[in-house]
């Protein structure tokens, strides 16, 4: 393995420093999902916004207390501000959310950008060896020149798995993201239906 990292040149090194960080972000966010999943309390969601369509507050404050479900917490912040206002404040609590949800996605989707065309650098690098040490050995040193193709295959290979293997991950918790941010508005906004028909049936 250490002789085909070194046979792909320099450029193996950045690619390096993109795998390393491609797989911390994944590790990083398999674990923050897998936590996130852990803390949900889909049958609480259902329990609160009952309790807000009695316009029980004091019992919906009790039931919520230390629960870590980003729903839930983001409708307790809707109804900590509900004489000011409910939706403004629910979508600021949504907004860090989903904020903290999208962490670190930007820098594996830079990785998936960079690792290809860091490949394709290596395979000019290498052509370029390779041409030179045509001119200077000739013909009569094949290996010589096949050093240098070597070289621009490896890292062009490494660069595409690098950016292949990113993908799908990326793409997936890009799709929890999406699914996350759907419930979230799906809650909210019966949340404030909830809410308004109270208002409307206490006047």
């Amino acid at each position: 393995m250490m002789a085909f990292f070194y046979k792909g040149g320099p450029v193996m090194y950045p690619l390096l420093a993109c795998s390393f960080i491609v797989v911390t972000v994944i590790v990083e966010r398999a674990i923050f999902w897998m936590r996130t999943e852990v803390r949900r309390n889909r049958p609480l969601v259902d329990e609160v916004l009952e309790l807000c369509r009695r316009g029980d507050w004091e019992a919906v404050r009790q039931k919520t207390v230390g629960c870590r479900d980003y729903v839930v917490r983001i409708l307790v912040s809707g109804i900590l501000h509900r004489e000011f206002s409910m939706l403004k404040a629910m979508e600021a609590a949504a907004a860090d959310e989903v904020q903290g949800m999208r962490r670190y996605m930007g820098a594996l989707d830079t990785m998936i950008t960079v690792a290809p065309l860091l490949g394709i650098f290596g395979t000019v690098t290498g052509i370029i060896t390779s041409f030179e040490m045509l001119g200077t050995a000739g013909i009569a040193q094949p290996e010589a020149v096949t050093a240098g193709v070597a070289e621009a295959l490896i890292t062009t290979a490494s660069g595409l798995a690098i950016a292949i293997l990113s993908v799908f991950p990326y793409n997936y918790f890009n799709g929890r993201v999406e699914r996350a941010t759907l419930e979230i508005e799906k809650y909210a906004t019966s949340l404030e239906i909830v809410y308004e028909k109270l208002m409307h049936d206490e006047n």
